[in-house]
């Protein structure tokens, strides 16, 4: 039986990965460094929720490597799925260090781990913050992807660029995965669909930036698993990208209309100019997903909406 190392198992992916994994019979562990960039509170409770299945979460940073080198020495692990990483477009221009700190030195903790134990395969997370403004829509794993706009972005691509030099020098099996705009219940308090809901429910403004005519490729987070899954079991001795999008954008102001009508309550409107770092849309062309992964997203946006609202309603009741 595989056994799958899960960094950041207390995120929003890696919790979801880690229940899923178990129901199919996989031995899980991760780690979490449980950072403040939103409330830990909910980061504990998914940990809560998984130390119930008798999965271990240890309480670490990526970049306390003995204590990951330990567990792996001691637990045959197989896969490395690594999803920890300081996430947000906007927090990465007025906090760049905490980017340099988990993206770029755990990042190259991680790899140097898995050149210590070279049987072990890595999938990783990177982000269609890799391809900024100049690609095509929509966006394809061959696309330039060396004018991300944001430093998060940068961070990203710069992840994919290391992986290729270690796979090329070292031999590693890598896999990165470039995740659209993820979102479902015991998501991320920062990402709109989430504040938005808050607000709205709250009766406080909420920012619409552009107009609402920014456009983002909203994925489910079910689907999102089946293609991380999938990369599992497809995993080889290849140097791999693949787009995991729902491949159908939605506009800023479509999604807050289906709020509106799910929640049956209108939302107070605050426009504002679009922040340095965002891109007027993200458009994911999954046709190299399907072929290699069989991936399928099955998930609109209003069906996953209403989920996520279900979940909030009896989390936040």
């Amino acid at each position: 039986m595989d056994k799958i190392f899960i960094t950041g198992i207390a995120g929003f992916i890696g919790f979801h990965l880690a229940k899923k994994l178990h129901k199919l019979g996989f031995y899980v562990s991760g780690c979490d460094n449980f950072n403040p960039y939103y409330d830990p509170a909910l980061k504990h409770q998914r940990a809560a929720y998984l130390h119930k299945l008798n999965i271990l979460v240890l309480n670490c940073d990526l970049n306390d490597k003995e204590i990951i080198d330990l567990h792996l020495k001691t637990s045959n692990i197989s896969h490395f799925v690594h999803l920890a990483a300081q996430a947000g477009i906007r927090h990465s221009i007025t906090h760049p260090e905490s980017y340099m700190h988990s993206n770029l030195s755990g990042f190259f903790q991680v790899l140097e781990v898995i050149r210590k134990n070279p049987n072990l395969k890595l999938i990783y997370a990177s982000s269609s913050s890799v391809y900024g403004k100049r690609a095509e829509t929509p966006f394809c794993e061959t696309a330039p992807t060396d004018q991300p706009s944001s430093f998060y972005g940068a961070t990203k691509k710069c992840n994919e660029v290391m992986a290729e030099s270690y796979h090329k020098l070292y031999g590693l099996h890598c896999t990165a995965l470039r995740f659209f705009t993820v979102y479902g219940p015991w998501g991320r308090p920062d990402m709109a669909y989430f504040s938005f809901t808050k607000a709205i429910l709250e009766n406080q403004p909420i920012p619409v930036f552009g107009e609402g005519k920014l456009m983002r490729d909203f994925t489910y987070i079910d689907d999102i698993i089946d293609g991380i899954i999938a990369s599992l079991q497809k995993s080889n001795g290849c140097n791999d990208i693949f787009n995991l999008g729902h491949h159908k954008p939605y506009s800023i102001s479509e999604l807050i209309s289906y709020l509106e009508a799910l929640l049956e309550k209108k939302a107070i409107m605050e426009f504002l100019p679009t922040p340095p770092g965002d891109v007027p849309i993200t458009y994911a062309n999954v046709s190299k997903s399907k072929s290699v992964l069989n991936f399928d997203p099955k998930v609109d946006l209003k069906e996953g909406l209403s989920y996520f609202i279900k979940w909030y309603q009896k989390q936040y009741s």
